[in-house]
């Protein structure tokens, strides 16, 4: 770990500017996530602008209730948009399927998961047959996306627990699904053995190669299980052999971000308990992170509980724009679990100039102790700072506007590419040194599709290099403050 510590020493730049939030639920449509005890896990948020107006828009999974999707006016207010009628949803991903410039929407169900087909202002239709999914009845808890060429993506779905196994639902996990695109629709292969996934994330991994990893829920599988890595080119499921040690931990969420600058990207898995933050290294494997480094996160910080946290959305994102990646994570018991504390704050931790984090949730306004479940960091206003969305598990939406004061310059970049993968996921765009992927996947049952956001501090130039799926490396520059579209 020594050679991380020099490079994080390097890394270290600007001086910090103190995180702070606003915030403004009230402004948002009355919306929440409901349902027994197979809601409760689920629960997720997808995040895009579906009329093109620069200002991102909600989609926000139900469970028992109506699913919501919630149109951007500007100036933190939503109004709400007209979807067909879904209910058993537990999240959703944005995917622009068929390459037409419009957000689609694959949304996972308690049942047939669906396809929203996306049009102009919003409009979302029913796409599933269309598409030509094949028929399942699953409970699907996890997704994720890829281009193995110029055509459709790939996709995987994850799936938790067998509700037609009598014998469950403890050791009754279901298997997984992988979609591969076929001139008459999807075609689908079982992928097995399933441990109750609860988040996957298809993405070049230490080694250089894009692999599916899938986080496991060990509330379910209970024995024998283990989190899991899938070669996609050599469809098998890596082992000892390859590095690939077993751990079994009450995965949750996987966020992904290179934050020691020699783009490999660490990998940050949530779960009850500690929050495992595994460094990527040089020979292709990963190790634990030091417990000095600050992001376990194993307890509620307001100090008057001692028992284990439990984590759900994670991710990075450059929360005051001072050139170093922060970590929000979405806290709130299963339901009313003893063994884990009740009253359990969202983390924000704020990483410091020596690559350690410190946790400063509670000071910037985000300590809230609703049932958290899905998140995610977003520029709603286009001030140019990261502002947070929750959902919460019976109870409303929380929106926070980010209102740091001092923050510093910052860069969106957006990329468009001609062919099947319009929205070039899989690239890596290279920031002054900070590199970030575009990705469909990972997170806790949804994600969003918007500009990455890369922090600059005290620069007002930027030095972009994008490395293409296609292998192609482009170099451009650009001023701060400012979102810009890129294509090879």
């Amino acid at each position: 770990m020594k050679s991380l510590w020099i490079i994080l020493c390097l890394l270290a730049g600007v001086g910090q500017a103190e995180p702070l939030f606003r915030e403004l639920s009230h402004r948002l449509p009355e919306h929440r996530y409901l349902g027994g005890w197979n809601h409760f896990v689920g629960g997720g948020l997808s995040v895009m602008d579906c009329n093109d107006d620069a200002l991102p828009d909600i989609f926000a999974a139900g469970g028992t209730g109506p699913a919501g999707l919630f149109i951007n006016q500007a100036n933190f207010t939503f109004a709400a948009g007209a979807l067909p009628d879904i209910h058993a949803s537990t999240g959703a991903y944005p995917i622009d399927i068929d390459a037409d410039g419009f957000m689609d929407l694959f949304v996972l169900r308690i049942g047939q998961n669906m396809i929203l087909k996306g049009g102009p202002d919003c409009s979302f239709t029913q796409a599933t047959a269309e598409f030509a999914l094949p028929p399942a009845d699953q409970w699907s808890t996890a997704f994720s996306a890829w281009w193995a060429d110029d055509a459709r993506p790939h996709m995987a779905v994850g799936n938790y627990v067998d509700l037609k196994n009598p014998e469950g639902p403890f050791f009754a996990c279901d298997t997984h699904e992988l979609l591969a695109p076929h001139a008459d629709g999807y075609h689908s292969t079982p992928l097995g053995p399933g441990f109750c996934s609860l988040s996957m994330l298809a993405t070049k991994d230490a080694t250089g190669a894009l692999r599916l990893r899938i986080s496991n829920d060990r509330q379910y599988y209970v024995r024998g299980g283990y989190e899991q890595m899938w070669d996609l080119a050599e469809r098998r499921f890596l082992d000892a052999s390859d590095g690939w040690e077993k751990i079994s931990i009450w995965g949750m969420g996987i966020a992904s971000r290179d934050i020691t600058g020699d783009q490999r990207e660490e990998v940050m898995l949530t779960s009850m308990g500690d929050q495992l933050l595994q460094i990527a290294q040089p020979d292709g494997t990963y190790t634990n992170a030091p417990f000095s480094i600050g992001t376990y996160a194993h307890r509620p910080y307001f100090g008057d509980d001692g028992r284990p946290s439990t984590g759900w959305h994670a991710q990075f994102g450059d929360l005051n724009n001072d050139g170093r990646a922060d970590l929000f994570i979405s806290k709130g018991n299963v339901d009313q679990m003893p063994s884990n504390a009740i009253m359990d704050p969202n983390n924000l931790l704020m990483q410091q100039a020596d690559g350690t984090f410190q946790e400063m949730g509670q000071s910037a306004g985000l300590a809230s102790t609703e049932r958290g479940r899905g998140a995610a960091l977003v520029d709603f206003d286009g001030d140019g700072r990261l502002d947070v969305l929750v959902l919460n598990r019976r109870a409303p939406l929380q929106i926070y506007r980010n209102e740091t004061p001092d923050a510093g310059h910052w860069l969106a970049v957006s990329l468009i590419q001609p062919g099947g993968n319009r929205h070039a996921i899989g690239a890596s765009v290279t920031v002054n040194g900070d590199m970030q992927r575009a990705i469909i996947g990972g997170g806790h049952v949804g994600g969003q599709a918007s500009p990455l956001h890369f922090g600059l501090g005290d620069a007002t130039q930027a030095e972009i290099t994008v490395e293409w799926p296609s292998g192609q490396i482009t170099h451009h520059t650009a001023t701060a403050d400012q979102i810009v579209t890129l294509s090879p």
